[in-house]
């Protein structure tokens, strides 16, 4: 599997579709498999919903309720749900076109419009609609990339399938590499009541020297045909390698007030070659992504889901504790406790810093390292040996305010997320630990840094039966 695709919530259910390979564990013959979950946590594998064909592999994009019928697939007592993707065309050198589908069972099956496509411009790289609905010009707005000229266009419609260009952003921000997965979305700000502003995704592939992919975003306004930056210098939504072409639900219920996006959890330079099986890849865990006014513009700040603490069972607790350099604080986590949660508050004040080490006692699979004197917390990651692109460190700036630090780490059997200061920054990693005693420990990089309080929890399985290996 890889990017995350129609997220939507519907009758009750929370929807994953997701590019998926339905005959092997590598890339290939993309179809839409799909997913269902009541609380985004515990999740029910379906049929695939839209196979590939003789004509088209199916690749990214989202779904709409029509509650109004537009599109006329439906009925007035019975809106169909519409999917809008991109047709990757399989005899006609990979023409990439954005075509419909269907369904009037809430998802289950699906059915692809006979007017496909309903956008063609005759590329090859023009892919990943985001189609919503503008409430102002009662028009639906597709974003959808031209990826190899780094923009995006913006698309208005009345019905869903005939489409008019209205506007266009880009290049800008980080532009090294292709444009991919687009979304657009208000959000209000939460310092300044009453404010509100339009945050512009799209992921790069590179999206720095050296990495395989990642998600920038642009804060700005938008009027149902154009976007303008405040500024045309990106935010990046993640530090780590392996969050990529992120999306975000649609129709969320109005008393959850929140926006909540979802990551596919890996990398294409080494995503065929990953130690899983019978299985490859996995999405990150869901987001609440939230925006703040900070001096001189806007931070998207992304948080833990919510709906994790329901998860959260056996509490260690730890006060005031200066760990220093002569050795490892090992915490309460051992044996096959691989799934817990991490939260701390760390006071940095005239130390250099510290260090939170997650794997086996003799092999750590994952350090996260604040340093003080610089400003950057970063993660670094140690094998598998047989994969020679794997062995990383990323870093992202992070302010100490009063000088301290707060963490939330989520650590899973093959991955942690890394989120600092309520979301400020995030940092994303696969790992592979060695069999072996797992444990967490902390460390200083001096006697001056004291961990201030220390919470850690187990995580519960969201697996009923058998777990997979």
């Amino acid at each position: 599997m890889n990017d995350p695709n129609g997220l939507i919530y519907h009758k009750g259910e929370y929807h994953l579709f997701f590019q998926y390979n339905p005959f092997g564990d590598k890339w290939g013959h993309m179809s839409w498999g799909h997913a269902v979950s009541p609380d985004l946590l515990h999740w029910t594998e379906l049929p695939v919903a839209i196979p590939e064909d003789v004509d088209n592999m199916i690749f990214s994009g989202s779904a709409v309720s029509d509650a109004g019928n537009s599109s006329g697939f439906g009925t007035s007592g019975n809106a169909p749900l519409v999917a809008i993707y991109t047709g990757c065309a399989q005899n006609a050198g990979g023409l990439q076109s954005q075509q419909l589908a269907y369904s009037l069972d809430k998802g289950t099956t699906w059915t692809k419009y006979r007017g496909n496509p309903v956008l063609d411009l005759g590329l090859k790289d023009f892919r990943d609609p985001k189609v919503f609905w503008f409430e102002p010009d009662r028009k639906w707005v597709m974003v959808v990339s031209r990826a190899a000229e780094r923009k995006v266009a913006f698309y208005q419609s009345a019905d869903l399938k005939s489409w008019a260009l209205v506007g266009e952003f880009g290049p800008a921000g980080v532009i090294d590499g292709v444009w991919e997965c687009p979304d657009l979305f208000q959000l209000p700000v939460e310092n300044r009541p009453g404010e509100t502003k339009w945050v512009l995704k799209v992921d790069s592939s590179p999206i720095k020297p050296g990495s395989g992919c990642g998600g920038q975003a642009f804060v700005g306004v938008f009027d149902g045909k154009t976007f303008v930056a405040d500024s045309l210098q990106s935010q990046p939504l993640d530090l780590g390698e392996d969050f990529y072409a992120s999306a975000s639900w649609a129709d969320l219920p109005r008393d959850q007030k929140r926006l909540v996006r979802i990551g596919w959890m890996s990398n294409p330079r080494y995503a065929g070659a990953t130690p899983t099986s019978p299985w490859r890849s996995a999405m990150s865990l869901p987001r609440e992504i939230a925006l703040q006014a900070h001096a001189g513009g806007y931070l998207v700040l992304q948080r833990p889901l919510r709906e994790l603490e329901a998860l959260q069972t056996r509490r260690r607790h730890y006060a005031a504790i200066k760990p220093g350099t002569a050795g490892k604080v090992v915490l309460n986590v051992s044996g096959r406790d691989f799934a817990h949660r991490i939260r701390a508050l760390v006071k940095t004040e005239a130390s250099n810093g510290f260090s939170v080490i997650v794997g086996t006692m003799d092999a750590p699979s994952v350090t996260v390292d604040f340093d003080a004197l610089a400003g950057l917390l970063s993660v670094r990651r140690f094998g598998p040996d047989t994969i020679p692109t794997f062995v990383s460190r990323n870093a992202a700036p992070l302010d100490a305010a009063n000088g301290l630090v707060a963490l939330d780490i989520v650590v899973d059997r093959s991955s942690v997320e890394v989120f600092a200061n309520d979301g400020e920054r995030t940092i994303c990693e696969q790992m592979f630990p060695d069999d072996g005693a797992y444990s967490v420990s902390i460390q200083g990089k001096d006697d001056a840094a004291i961990f201030l309080h220390v919470d850690v929890w187990n995580l519960n399985s969201i697996w009923s039966q058998r777990e997979p290996q």
